[in-house]
């Protein structure tokens, strides 16, 4: 079926004129086509569904009108859809309202409150809070695997990708936050943006380094390999006392979930993540290059 076929079919559902008073609706329309601009039009679809279905739900009102209960009632009546679908559903539900509040649309973000299923997946077994990032951090102090820590959550990285970063791939972006170009699964390369405190970690470790050699070394002066990230990322959790095996992919789990509680756009975080598919990080609750999920974080 044409895509743009079941855009138009969507938006007719969602500006039917028995939602609202017609001034309220085109409002609503101009917000929803803000909101859905410069995303991919498969991502565009999914979220425009979502959004019609809410439309739908909340008839005859804007989402000027809209209470945390009215959220919750059209949550519950889709909680009989698998957990994935569902989290997916609330997380582009919080994003259409923190997109409003942001652009001054909505003085208050209701959505913020919605929570999403608990998970049944591996991933909530791979589960660690901020509290623990942040005291892995602390008690960490060696530069190199300070930095290491904090790339990696700010990041949202892979352990091959953060080991496969040479100097030629970073440079600084405006605030002092820096700039990485990672080459992920399939070779695709993708932007990701870090906080500033990563990044100026990150420069102090260059000294004489030349733009080829690896950001991250050994004492031997070759780059990282996977297993040595993986013990620096044990061993920080050890010291914090988390008394689980934390492995560098955790710190990505982590990075996915605290953007999206901080209210970052589903879309930022799957372009940040490098994920195919905006499903795949819907199990965690597309940007443009100049964004990035890990400014959400506190690092």
């Amino acid at each position: 079926m044409d895509n743009n076929f079941m855009v138009e079919t969507a938006r007719e559902d969602f500006e039917s004129p028995r939602r609202m008073d017609p001034v309220a609706q085109a409002q609503d329309r101009d917000l929803i086509e803000t909101w859905l601009s410069g995303k991919a039009s498969t991502t565009r679809m999914v979220y425009f569904r979502v959004a019609a279905e809410l439309g739908a739900a909340l008839h005859p009102r804007s989402l000027r009108n809209v209470t945390l209960q009215d959220l919750q009632g059209f949550i519950a009546i889709k909680s009989s859809r698998k957990p994935d679908t569902l989290r997916l559903r609330i997380a582009i539900v919080k994003s259409i309202f923190s997109f409003a509040q942001k652009t001054g649309y909505l003085p208050v973000n209701v959505a913020a409150f919605l929570s999403s299923p608990v998970s049944q997946s591996d991933l909530s077994k791979r589960y660690i809070s901020e509290e623990d990032v942040m005291r892995m951090i602390a008690h960490t102090r060696k530069p190199r695997d300070l930095t290491i820590l904090k790339v990696l959550y700010s990041g949202g990285l892979r352990v091959k990708e953060l080991c496969g970063i040479s100097w030629e791939d970073v440079c600084e972006r405006e605030n002092e936050r820096g700039q990485i170009s990672i080459k992920g699964k399939g070779s695709k390369i993708r932007v990701v943006v870090i906080s500033a405190g990563a990044f100026q970690d990150m420069v102090a470790l260059r000294g004489a380094a030349r733009a080829y050699e690896p950001v991250f070394r050994s004492r031997e002066g070759t780059r990282l390999s996977d297993r040595m990230v993986r013990e620096i990322v044990r061993q920080a959790a050890f010291r914090a006392g988390i008394a689980l095996h934390v492995s560098p992919h955790w710190l990505r789990h982590a990075h996915a979930s605290h953007a999206l509680d901080r209210g970052a756009p589903i879309h930022l975080v799957q372009a940040t993540l490098g994920h195919a598919s905006v499903a795949t990080t819907g199990r965690y609750l597309h940007a443009r290059p100049q964004e990035s999920s890990g400014r959400f974080l506190g690092v």
